[in-house]
């Protein structure tokens, strides 16, 4: 708790016998910059008992907080005040550095291909309240998807993953609704949950991905939705075992009503094997495969195979009078895709990631730090210090990196960085290995394991 915390005996408390006048009460106390972002809620339970009113009351009063954006539930560490108006981190160069960036998480410029050089055949043009989706990219990706998931599916055109997760939820959930997220998690997972009030609940994760043990608790509090990476997470690079993918849907399977979303983003690219949590029994599910990382960012399309009822659902959102993908963009795409040369490409991109992080790890072996990082653009490295204190070292020695803390939902991973190097030369990704290890011994101590919270 911090030091501006409300407790049960603080003298500026809060007030208010109803949620309207709880809610009110603390309301007042941010405007007046008595609670301020990072500021812990008294407990659920010593709230009711200082105020007298019943649990579910206060209960009922911290979600309607969460819904307007002024805190979050963060586990183990309470109700906490936050800024409605700070920005979420987000992938991408900083900003105004003259330092080296191996932070970013970008794709190589080198492998993505140009649009411009494939030829599109002549079309009509397009009007409002026509088909969605174009009849040459849905074939081809109703076979690529149905070569992965074979049961009956109905296919979507999103706007970029990102899109489609946010349109999955919203057309499930509601406001204050928990969704199991994995711990770390992508960024844009984490400001899609604080946008929109949902609660993320954390899964624990290890280099075989989720955990089934620490899903299935998410499952028993009451979360709605599960959103998981199968394979190239970011930020750890952990791929689902097929093992491990049958232990969770073994678990799933007395959970069929949940919305199972699988965010395959790295699918064009990957190493790893497609090894899926969706059960036979899921009666909600989703598989989300983004073109941005093959393709490039630009190309701000995803698609989506999922069951009839969900498909149906996002069709009312994704209308061809609303906000569908442009016809031309989806003609591109589909030209791409079935393009030899840049199918090449893709293939030849798939190698260089892989083979560069290899390198890195290599040199990560050589002065005695490790990652188990596998598949993706990223490599995730637990210095056993406070990475915040590393971090701050290697900018003096003139690199810039992402702080693992960024990724976790419950102020976890504080002791790794997730490092983006596939552009680095290998005489450079000496240079970055050398200078990671000396700003790991010149920071503080070693910060120990606590049990349970590990990451690849």
């Amino acid at each position: 708790m911090s030091d501006h915390a409300i407790g049960r005996d603080a003298p500026l408390g809060i007030s208010g016998a109803s949620v309207e006048e709880i809610v009110g009460s603390i309301r007042e106390l941010i405007d007046h910059g008595m609670l301020r972002p990072g500021d812990s809620l008294p407990p659920m339970r010593a709230l009711a008992e200082t105020l007298g009113v019943n649990r579910n009351t206060a209960s009922a009063a911290y979600r309607a907080l969460v819904q307007a954006n002024l805190a979050e539930t963060r586990g183990r560490a309470g109700t906490v005040i936050v800024d409605p108006f700070a920005e979420l981190d987000e992938e991408g160069f900083a900003q105004d550095t003259v330092l080296r960036d191996v932070g970013d998480g970008n794709p190589a410029p080198a492998f993505l291909p140009d649009p411009t050089s494939v030829r599109l055949s002549a079309t009509v043009p397009h009007l409002y309240g026509e088909a969605t989706v174009d009849p040459d990219l849905a074939e081809w990706a109703t076979r690529w998807l149905a070569e992965d998931q074979p049961r009956p599916f109905a296919l979507t055109v999103t706007a970029g993953a990102v899109d489609a997760i946010e349109r999955l939820l919203a057309q499930a959930l509601a406001s204050g609704d928990a969704v199991a997220l994995e711990d770390p998690c992508f960024l844009t997972s984490i400001s899609t949950i604080r946008q929109n009030g949902y609660r993320a609940v954390p899964v624990q994760i290890d280099a075989a991905g989720m955990r089934p043990e620490s899903l299935r608790d998410a499952l028993e509090s009451g979360v709605r939705a599960v959103v998981c990476t199968p394979r190239a997470h970011n930020p750890t690079g952990a791929s689902l075992t097929a093992a491990r993918a049958a232990e969770l849907r073994e678990v799933l399977a007395a959970y069929p009503q949940v919305l199972v979303i699988e965010d395959d983003h790295f699918a064009l690219l990957a190493r790893a094997p497609y090894a899926t949590i969706i059960g036979a029994q899921q009666q909600r599910w989703a598989l989300v495969r983004s073109m941005s990382k093959a393709l490039g960012p630009d190309m701000r399309i995803a698609l989506l195979a999922s069951d009839p009822e969900t498909a149906e659902r996002l069709a009312t959102r994704i209308s061809g009078g609303i906000t569908w993908v442009s016809h031309l963009i989806q003609r591109i795409t589909h030209a791409l895709l079935a393009d030899p040369a840049t199918q090449q490409r893709i293939q030849d991109a798939s190698a260089f990631y892989a083979e560069r992080n290899t390198v890195f790890q290599e040199c990560l072996g050589a002065v005695g730090l490790s990652s188990t990082s596998r598949d993706g653009l990223n490599v995730w490295v637990d210095t056993q210090r406070n990475a915040g204190d590393v971090l701050t070292q290697l900018m003096r020695r003139g690199w810039i990196a992402r702080d693992g803390a960024s990724f976790g939902l419950q102020g976890e991973h504080h002791r790794a960085l997730r490092l983006t190097v596939h552009d680095l030369a290998p005489e450079d990704m000496r240079r970055l290995a050398d200078d990671l290890a000396a700003a790991c011994e010149t920071a503080a101590q070693p910060i120990p394991v606590r049990h349970g919270h590990t990451a690849p």
